[in-house]
């Protein structure tokens, strides 16, 4: 039995919800799959979505909304190296090894962190990438996230993870957004169950950063955070193509409120397109602001030049 379809982050593709013929550039890789389902959503055929939340954008068609934000799997990226390789770690490979990685953010930062190494693009799901990386010698390792090897089983080929202080991750990665239509409310009541506060305040804060940045999968733009004593720590970084240039800034904000007992005019109210009911609203503000805080610092300090430099590099 073959492997079960998969997209690039390992999640469940049915194929019943992609029009045959549909061309990825007439989409875009990201958002083939979610434009179907968007579809399917809209003609009242399924009433949610599962996505990778680092897949959807920071704001959705007008009728949608993100309905729950699941626990966050570990949201490091991680390697996963060539059977001759197995053992080692990025800094003892040879010099001028290949490494597989499809995000620029990756690249960015690794290029920095490891100058002896090469880095190349490499696409398709996680199965097409395991097998362009086992069976032939083109790359000594490739970049993946841990939470998409992990959910299809094959954390066993992780070799190292990348902590935030070797790599910060992307925005909302390692967790899975459940997408619903915005007016539906017996559906959100009952995706609501699956909320999960810390991630929920974390995303939010990520995203809001992100759409700050006006970043995205074009530019190198990376993120960490943390929720410890009522405190959200939230580390972004914005990087030049090839690591040379970066800026990164960390700051904090309490979001230890009450949640609401009573529905107010604000209940339903949508943070960079999620609608978080059972999480405290005045902690979803406070989520938000931390993230466009944090990107208003790195604005001043030179951010918007080193995007917009980026994403020229990208476009060319």
């Amino acid at each position: 039995m073959s492997d079960p379809p998969v997209d690039k982050n390992g999640n469940g593709v049915n194929h019943q919800t992609i029009r045959v013929g549909t061309r990825k550039s007439q989409i875009g890789e990201k958002s083939l799959f979610t434009k179907e389902l968007e579809n399917a959503l809209e003609r009242n055929e399924v009433d949610l979505v599962v996505h990778s939340l680092k897949d959807l954008p920071t704001s959705l068609p007008t009728g949608f909304t993100i309905g729950a934000v699941c626990k966050r799997e570990n949201p490091c990226d991680a390697v996963v190296f060539h059977p001759k390789h197995v053992g080692q770690t990025l800094s003892s490979l040879p010099e001028r090894s290949v490494i597989g990685t499809s995000s620029l953010r990756r690249a960015a930062q690794l290029k920095r962190a490891y100058p002896h190494l090469q880095f190349r693009d490499i696409r398709g799901n996680l199965n097409t990438r395991l097998k362009k990386l086992d069976e032939k010698d083109d790359f000594s390792a490739i970049i993946l996230a841990a939470a998409g090897l992990k959910r299809m089983g094959w954390e066993n080929r992780i070799g190292q993870v990348l902590n935030p202080t070797d790599c910060l991750y992307a925005v909302g990665q390692g967790a899975l957004a459940v997408e619903v239509r915005a007016r539906d409310q017996e559906i959100l009541q009952m995706v609501s169950l699956l909320q999960d506060t810390e991630t929920v305040l974390r995303c939010i804060a990520e995203r809001a950063f992100m759409k700050h940045l006006e970043g995205g999968c074009s530019v190198p733009v990376a993120v960490s955070t943390l929720l410890k004593d009522s405190q959200l720590y939230l580390t972004g970084a914005v990087y030049s193509l090839d690591g040379s240039e970066s800026l990164r800034e960390t700051m904090q904000a309490n979001v230890n409120f009450a949640l609401e007992t009573e529905d107010g005019p604000n209940d339903d109210s949508q943070h960079v397109a999620i609608t978080a009911k059972n999480v405290p609203w005045l902690a979803q503000v406070a989520a938000e602001k931390l993230g466009i805080q944090v990107a208003e610092l790195l604005l001043s300090q030179g951010a918007r030049q080193i995007l917009n430099v980026a994403r020229q590099l990208n476009d060319a």
